[in-house]
């Protein structure tokens, strides 16, 4: 005989979804919190709590929901996002590399919030990357239990008005048949004026994927070939497009897309190639694109620009390499092509350390990188920026890079060990800063207090 349904938790309401049940507990919480709340408040909170916890955590047979059969089935840690507690619909990456449900860490970056909720590292940017891999597993998961994980909502309409479609066909015939040159270049700069205003437009793309070729083909006739002004104008639209996430597979998958920005990394005027650098970047939001781009000789053009660009056209690079070397394969494609050599001179120059230190902690995962890092001096110059930045995340990163350099080579621990007898700048992190940098420098604190035991063991 079947159990009966258990019965909601007081305060719960049967009708409601995960969706209502959060806008309810935030009313309450902010009530709460106003300090005029009745004990009424506190008990139905925690009742609209436990009912969102049924909702998202307690998967049952028949999906994401709830149910006895969900409970049996432990949900792994790693499905679990872990500001809701509830399982991942939609995971996403962060800046800090931590994996979310995209409707958790957007209300908290809506909050306002401009730190990782686990990390507590400060947040240069909240640009959220699917976390392919994760949804795959979460799904494949689901499936061997019987359960039924519900579809990606879809962040971007892509509905199309036969307006836009109108607007873009008109602007479109001038671009590829227009008799004048100058009539050409002006119906480049509507296009590059409208996908910048409206972002709605830029889902067109989806109806006219063949669009950005023919566009670049264009280029080749009398009058445009060699206007920088062209190849600026071209070069943006396709930054504008790529900012809309289902062109990004689009403009991958063409043929011509991705190498006419790396041409123009490497030819254009310095507006054409910070934008082409800024392109790359939110191409390589998915990993095919990573992988293309790495292939196709991106990296060499970007560290170009990193090392003599405006400050802009760095920072757009250094963001590009950033994402790029998040694939393991291209890691070594920047450190070929000379990455660390020019992060390190940044941080001496003081021109662009917070971005150089976030790209050396990335490679420092790999212990031939770290090698390459030491050779540059990289133990004076990550303690020093660990004294002298005032940016948090900063202090986190050359942390993280002088943890990895004294995990590889034991024999600069006595190097790290002279500067903390005169500056106590580890004692100081380990107390004040970041998780992630405290975690680091009370790691090399135990490995130098292990080593000074050893010693006066040996003695």
């Amino acid at each position: 005989m079947a159990k009966p349904a258990p019965a909601p938790a007081a305060g719960a309401r049967e009708d409601e979804d995960a969706p209502a049940l959060r806008r309810r507990l935030r009313r309450l919480v902010a009530a709460a919190t106003a300090g005029a709340a009745s004990e009424s408040v506190f008990d139905e909170a925690a009742a609209a709590l436990a009912a969102l916890r049924d909702a998202e955590v307690g998967v049952g047979r028949k999906g994401v929901g709830g149910g006895e059969e969900a409970a049996a089935a432990a949900v792994p840690a790693l499905f679990l996002c872990p500001i809701s507690s509830g399982i991942m619909r939609d995971p996403v990456v962060i800046e800090s590399g931590q994996t979310y449900d995209r409707r958790s860490i957007q209300e908290w970056f809506s909050a306002g919030n401009q730190i990782c909720p686990q990390t507590q590292q400060v947040l240069s940017h909240t640009i959220l990357i699917p976390n392919h891999l994760v949804r795959t597993m979460i799904s494949q998961w689901c499936t061997e239990n019987g359960l039924t994980l519900p579809e990606i909502e879809n962040q971007e309409e892509d509905h199309v008005t036969n307006s836009e479609e109108k607007t873009f066909d008109e602007i479109f015939v001038k671009i590829t048949s227009s008799s004048s040159s100058g009539g050409r270049k002006q119906a480049i700069k509507d296009l590059r004026l409208v996908t910048k205003r409206n972002s709605e437009f830029r889902a067109v793309l989806g109806q006219r994927p063949d669009s950005i070729a023919q566009m670049i083909m264009a280029r080749s006739t009398p009058g445009l070939q060699n206007d920088p002004q062209v190849l600026e104008d071209m070069v943006t639209i396709i930054l504008n497009f790529s900012i809309h996430d289902s062109n990004k597979k689009i403009i991958g998958d063409d043929s011509e897309a991705i190498q006419f920005l790396i041409w123009a990394l490497k030819s254009g005027d310095m507006g054409s190639r910070s934008n082409s650098a800024a392109a790359i970047f939110t191409l390589s939001a998915l990993d095919s694109n990573k992988e293309k781009i790495g292939k196709l000789g991106a990296m060499d053009p970007l560290i170009d620009l990193l090392e003599h660009g405006s400050i802009i056209a760095k920072k757009d690079a250094a963001s590009a390499i950033f994402s790029l070397c998040l694939l393991h394969e291209n890691r070594s494609i920047a450190a070929r092509s000379g990455i660390v050599d020019v992060a390190m001179r940044a941080i001496d120059d003081q021109s662009l350390v917070e971005e150089s230190l976030a790209i050396l902690a990335l490679l420092s995962r790999n212990q031939e990188m770290v090698e390459i890092i030491t050779e540059f001096n990289g133990t004076a110059s990550m303690l020093r920026s660990i004294r002298e930045s005032e940016c948090k995340r900063s202090k986190e990163n050359a942390m993280v890079v002088l943890f990895a350099i004294c995990t590889y080579n034991r024999t600069k621990l006595k190097e790290v060990e002279a500067d903390e007898s005169i500056n106590g700048s580890l004692t100081f992190l380990a107390q004040t800063g970041t998780q992630r940098a405290r975690r680091k420098a009370s790691g090399i604190l135990e490995k130098m207090k292990r080593t000074m035991h050893n010693r006066h063991c040996s003695c």
